[in-house]
C-alpha cells in the first residue's frame, strides 16, 4: 500500500475566486506541493503528467461528472434512455472519427482562407469574435452542410446560452432552480430544436440524409437500428457549441504567438505556400504536409491548454500518486500544470514548437498532451479541432504579418469552468505580399 496521508494542502485554500490568481495558484501548487495536492476538504488537484493521465484514463474510479450544459427537453418518461443516448454518441462519432474529417478537409479549408482574406489589415482588430465567427461557420457547416445557413444564428445564441450559464459564481444553485441563465438557455434550445426538426423530418422523408455529420445520424445500422428523432435531437445542442467554442479560445492564443514568433510564423507561411490556390482543392494530405503548422499548434495547445482543467469524482475510495482518496471526492485534472512538467517537456515554459517534430515529442507519448484530454472521455471533436485549427493558422501566415498593438499586454480570464481565454486581444495584420 502506498501513503495514506492527505497530499500537501495549498496554504491559499478556497475554491471561489476564479481570476488569474485561481490560475497562479494551480502552478505554484504544482512546484511547491508536488503531483497531487488538496485544494480544500474533498476536493484534490492532479497536476503532473502522470496522475493527470492516470485520472483520465481510469474512466470507471474516476467516471466524467454528469453535467449536460443542454438537457433533454421533454418530460423524462419522453426523453431518450441511457442506451439511445449511447447509441447517439456512436452515430456521432461516425462523423467525427479522423478518416470522417479527412475525407471533408476541402469543405473546411474555404472558410479558413476566408477568415484570413477578410481580416481588416492596416488595424487593430479585437480578433476573438471574428475567430467564432468563421469557426462557428465552419463548424456548422460540418455538422449540417446546406442547411447550416438556417441553423448557425440559432448555434450562435446556443453559445451565448452556454456562457452565461457556466459563467463563475460564488453561489451553486440547484438545478431545478429556474434561474436566468437556465430560462435563456432553455429558450435557446427549444429554438435551436424548432429550426432543426423540420430539417430531420424532411431528410427523412426524401431519403437525402446527406454527408454531412447530421446525415450520419439519420443513418441505421445493423447493430443500432434507426435513432429516434428525439435521441437525434437530444445530442445536437452540445456538439453544435463545442464545434467552435473550444477551438475558438484555442485559436486566440494561436495567433498571439504567431504575431510574437515572427520566425515561428514565417515558417508556417512558407509551408503552407504549397497549398492550392482554390482552397476547395485542398486535400488532407495537403494538410498532413503541414507538419511545422500543426506543431505550432500543438505548442501552443501545450502552453496555453483552452480547458485547463477537467473534473472526476472518485466512485471508491483508491490510490493516486501514492495518497488515498476518499470515495466521493472531487478531482481537478490540470492540462495546464502537466503540460509544464520538467519531466515530460525540456524547458516547459519555452515556445518550442520543434519539440513535437522528433520521436520525442509524439502527442502519443503517455502525459505529454492532454490539451484534448485522454482515455475514454477524450474530446471526440480531435480531429476536426485540429483540421480546423492547423488550416486557420496556415492561412492567415500564408496572407498576413501579424503584430501586437502598443498597450497593455492582452491577459487570460476563466470564462467558463474549464475555459481559458485570452482577454483583451487585439492584434494588427499587414499583408506579405
Amino acid at each position: 500500500m502506498g501513503r495514506t496521508n492527505e497530499p500537501p494542502r495549498l496554504p491559499e485554500g478556497g475554491f471561489a475566486a476564479w481570476s488569474r490568481d485561481r490560475l497562479a495558484m494551480a502552478r505554484r501548487g504544482a512546484d511547491e506541493c508536488g503531483d497531487v495536492w488538496q485544494l480544500e476538504p474533498g476536493v484534490y488537484v492532479a497536476a503532473a503528467a502522470e496522475p493527470c493521465e492516470e485520472v483520465l484514463r481510469r474512466a470507471e474510479e474516476f467516471p466524467k461528472a454528469p453535467s449536460p450544459l443542454f438537457p433533454p427537453l421533454k418530460a423524462s418518461s419522453q426523453a431518450p434512455t441511457h442506451e439511445e443516448r449511447a447509441h447517439a454518441h456512436a452515430a456521432r462519432m461516425r462523423g467525427l472519427r479522423a478518416h470522417a474529417v479527412a475525407a471533408r478537409i476541402g469543405e473546411i479549408a474555404p472558410g479558413a482562407a476566408r477568415f484570413a482574406d477578410q481580416w481588416p489589415t492596416g488595424q487593430d482588430v479585437e480578433i476573438l469574435p471574428l475567430v467564432r465567427h468563421t469557426l462557428a461557420e465552419i463548424g456548422v457547416h460540418y455538422l449540417f452542410s446546406e442547411d447550416a445557413p438556417t441553423l448557425l444564428s440559432f448555434a450562435s445564441q446556443l453559445f451565448l446560452a452556454r456562457e452565461r450559464l457556466v459563467r463563475p459564481s460564488r453561489w451553486v444553485l440547484p438545478r431545478w432552480i429556474p434561474t436566468p441563465a437556465r430560462r435563456f438557455r432553455t429558450r435557446q434550445q427549444v429554438a435551436f430544436t424548432n429550426a432543426l426538426r423540420p430539417i430531420v423530418r424532411r431528410r427523412r422523408a426524401s431519403g437525402r440524409l446527406g454527408d454531412d455529420l447530421l446525415g450520419q445520424m439519420l443513418r441505421p445500422t445493423s447493430h443500432y437500428g434507426l435513432l429516434s428523432e428525439e435521441a437525434v435531437l437530444d445530442t445536437l445542442p452540445g456538439i453544435t457549441v463545442a464545434t467552435f467554442e473550444t477551438p475558438s479560445r484555442a485559436a486566440g492564443w494561436i495567433l498571439l504567438y504567431l504575431a510574437r514568433h515572427p520566425q515561428a510564423a514565417d515558417r508556417v507561411a512558407a509551408e503552407a505556400a504549397l497549398l492550392p490556390e482554390d482552397p476547395a482543392a485542398t486535400t488532407n494530405t495537403h494538410l498532413e504536409s503541414l507538419q511545422y503548422t500543426q506543431a505550432v499548434v500543438r505548442e501552443v495547445l501545450r502552453l496555453h491548454p483552452p480547458s485547463w482543467l477537467l473534473t472526476r469524482r472518485a466512485t471508491r475510495e483508491t490510490e493516486l500518486a501514492g495518497y488515498t482518496i476518499d470515495a466521493g471526492s472531487t478531482v481537478l485534472v490540470c492540462p495546464y500544470t502537466a503540460h509544464r512538467d520538467a519531466r515530460e517537456h525540456s524547458e516547459p515554459d519555452r515556445f518550442q514548437p520543434e519539440r513535437w517534430l522528433d520521436d520525442s515529442g509524439s502527442p502519443e507519448k503517455p502525459g505529454a498532451f492532454l490539451a484534448f484530454g485522454t482515455g475514454p472521455h477524450g474530446c471526440e471533436g480531435v480531429a476536426l479541432a485540429m483540421a480546423m485549427l492547423t488550416l486557420l493558422t496556415a492561412h492567415t501566415a500564408r496572407r498576413h504579418h501579424l503584430s501586437e498593438p502598443p498597450g497593455p499586454e492582452p491577459s487570460f480570464q476563466v470564462t467558463t469552468f474549464v475555459g481559458l481565454t485570452p482577454a483583451g486581444l487585439r492584434l494588427r495584420a499587414t499583408s506579405r505580399s
